[in-house]
């Protein structure tokens, strides 16, 4: 039976796979699917070599398989890889199921070897009907819209120039040629989700429609299709709304409610910083509440403000509360310098928000430096009532996790000195009885 290269190079060309000219890896199991991929390749004038993976848990039958896949690289005269896993072991040590194992000791692998030998990427043998049963599994596990586009012809390195086939069609070249091939006893088993779709739930479906493979490859074009169109509006918008400020992102509120869809959207924008959907639900039913909600990932903090969304990096570790005693002279606090000047004149310190001029007689040691507490308050300069340093804040409009940057100067009887960079406390303003000073100013360093 004649093979189909025509539809193969032109299944590769069509989705830019690889070169006439490079040198392939093809990962070969020994099954039929993979099989014919050696026989197409090697038939259309590609150059490869083959890949086996014994992943030692069907003994004498997987090193059956690797003799096999050894033997057809020899009859092919290209050059042979294989490898022994214990995969049981490294499914155990990191706590995954042995499928998962396999999976990621066969992929670092041949990573590896494609590196070691300069190969133009690896083939995969992956057909049509494996295209479906990816897309079932998402659908029924819950899947977003990149789980609907199944199985790309290109991902980085791995290419599937099969995916033009279905398994019947592969069958059909397999038995038409006399191709030999192994079988893997587990691939009967229905103890595992693909193989029930694979012989149960595939075959239903295909008695609803016969055609099953082509409308799933038509349905799959449109769907990479949308997801295109969702990643190009996605960009447009993240170079419309965002912005960059100090490390942080901020987002337009305003805008963020305008969006359509808008939950859709918000979880693509978002996404990449780790922000699961049911944070973005709680988000959206919290966008027309009141500002001060913070939502978390793994590594960031959103902060709903007043006018923006806030993503902020989270601190990994706590500035902790630093002592100062009369005769230091230079602090370091987070991103902070602090340096403490002596003067035995009553020098006022203006137009400069980082530095400030304190009564020294009313300094009690040691003072300390450290970060807000909800519990906080003190007499702003110019004011004889004490007010919430939360409020005092809020009246900034400082967003929350800028207020746990603000360092506090405290005095050795636990007032505030002074908010630093913002305001000093009536208390230990300078005034005309004020006989020496302290100098305290703040550099920023990060």
């Amino acid at each position: 039976m004649m093979l189909p290269d025509k539809k193969f190079t032109d299944f590769i060309d069509q989705n830019n796979l690889f070169e006439l000219n490079g040198t392939l890896l093809a990962a070969v199991s020994g099954g039929m699917d993979s099989v014919l991929m050696v026989h197409l390749l090697l038939s259309s004038g590609y150059k490869f070599a083959i890949a086996h993976c014994n992943f030692q848990l069907r003994g004498a039958e997987a090193d059956a398989d690797q003799a096999f896949c050894k033997q057809l690289a020899r009859q092919c005269n290209v050059p042979f890889h294989t490898i022994n896993f214990d995969t049981q072991n490294y499914a155990t040590a990191n706590k995954i199921s042995i499928q998962m194992a396999a999976r990621n000791l066969r992929y670092q692998w041949f990573e590896q070897i494609r590196q070691q030998h300069n190969y133009t990427a690896i083939a995969l043998a992956h057909h049509q009907n494996d295209a479906i049963e990816t897309i079932l599994l998402n659908l029924v596990r819950g899947t977003g819209i990149a789980g609907l586009h199944g199985i790309l012809p290109k991902n980085g390195w791995l290419v599937r120039p099969m995916l033009f086939l279905s398994r019947q069609e592969i069958e059909k070249l397999v038995a038409g040629n006399n191709y030999p091939y192994v079988e893997d006893s587990s691939n009967a088993s229905v103890k595992y989700a693909r193989n029930k779709l694979r012989h149960e739930v595939v075959p239903a479906l295909k008695k609803l429609n016969p055609g099953l493979e082509k409308t799933f490859e038509n349905n799959l074009q449109h769907f990479r299709d949308l997801e295109t169109m969702l990643e190009l509006r996605l960009a447009e918008l993240k170079e419309q709304l965002f912005t960059y400020r100090d490390g942080d992102v901020l987002l337009p509120i305003d805008a963020v409610k305008a969006l359509k869809p808008q939950r859709l959207l918000l979880f693509k924008l978002l996404q990449d910083f780790g922000f699961n959907e049911t944070a973005i639900d709680d988000l959206v039913s919290a966008l027309n509440k009141h500002a001060g909600r913070v939502f978390e990932s793994g590594s960031f903090r959103l902060i709903l403000d007043r006018d923006n969304l806030i993503i902020a990096p989270k601190n990994e570790v706590e500035q902790p509360e630093i002592n100062i005693t009369v005769d230091d002279h230079t602090i370091n606090y987070g991103n902070y310098k602090l340096t403490v000047l002596h003067d035995d004149t009553p020098l006022i310190v203006k137009d400069n928000p980082l530095a400030v001029s304190v009564d020294a007689d009313k300094l009690s040691y040691p003072l300390s430096i450290r970060a807000w507490q909800q519990s906080d308050s003190f007499y702003p300069l110019g004011m004889k009532t004490k007010k919430k340093l939360s409020d005092f804040f809020i009246g900034l409009k400082i967003p929350l996790h800028q207020k746990e940057q603000v360092p506090l100067l405290i005095n050795g009887n636990g007032e505030i000195i002074w908010v630093g960079g913002a305001r000093l406390d009536d208390r230990y303003k300078v005034t005309k009885n004020t006989k020496k000073v302290t100098i305290f100013e703040l550099y920023k360093v990060k």
